[in-house]
Formats: C-alpha cells, structure tokens, sequence
C-alpha cells in the first residue's frame, strides 16, 4: 500500500509543478503584454500590475478574458515585426558589397571573435 501512495502522491506532486509552471507561463505572457501594449496608459498598467500582486489567479483570469484578444493580435504583430527586421537584416548583409563583407570579416578577425580560417573562408565567399 505504501507503493500507491507514493506513486499518488509523486503524481499529485508533478501535477502541483505542471499548474505552477504554467501558471507562471501565462503571468508572464500578461506581463510582457502589458509592457507591449502602447494604446493603455502607465496607471492602467500599474492598476493591472497591483492586482496582479493582490489577487493573481482572479486578475490572470480577468485579463485573459477582458484582453484575450488584444493579447493574441499583439503578439502576432511582434512576431511579424521580428520577422521583417530579420529579413531587412538579411537583405542588408546580402547586399553588402565584397570590400564591405571582406573589412567586415576582417573587423570580427581583429577583434579575434573568427579564426583566421573562417576569415578565410568569408573572404572567399566575398569573392565568390
């Protein structure tokens, strides 16, 4: 008997651990939405702030209701903004001509974060 009940209690312990990680996830997801949200003011940040300390799973479950959607259309253009200035980053390095590739492949030798090899091999790709 002593077997179930440690089985059941180690079950209810990772349960328990489940719960508390993602009850952090989504803490965190309204955190970070709050600060991301440029349309609220700073005290209506503070006010959702304060009653997050108060009263956390009561105000998690407000917000995610109340702001569910707002939440959703922001993180989506986050992700679509990171993703543009990925591609500009891109397209600028790959326009880059050979002098500017080669001087800077030849900064990062200097500041000794590449190899004299790997500086060669980017190099020859500039050249290429």
């Amino acid at each position: 008997m002593d077997v179930v009940d440690s089985l059941w209690d180690w079950f209810l312990v990772m349960v328990f651990w489940f719960l508390f990680f993602a009850y952090l996830l989504i803490l965190w997801q309204i955190v970070t939405d709050l600060f991301r949200d440029r349309e609220l003011s700073g005290w209506g940040k503070a006010v959702w702030l304060v009653f997050l300390i108060l009263f956390p799973f009561l105000t998690a479950l407000v917000y995610t209701v109340a702001r569910g959607r707002g939440m959703s259309e922001r993180q989506i253009s986050a992700v679509h903004q990171a993703k543009a200035d990925t591609d500009a980053y891109i397209r600028h390095v790959a326009a880059a001509s050979p002098a500017e590739q080669i001087s800077g492949a030849r900064a990062l030798l200097d500041a000794g974060t590449i190899t004299a090899d790997e500086y060669a091999v980017l190099k020859a790709k500039a050249l290429a």
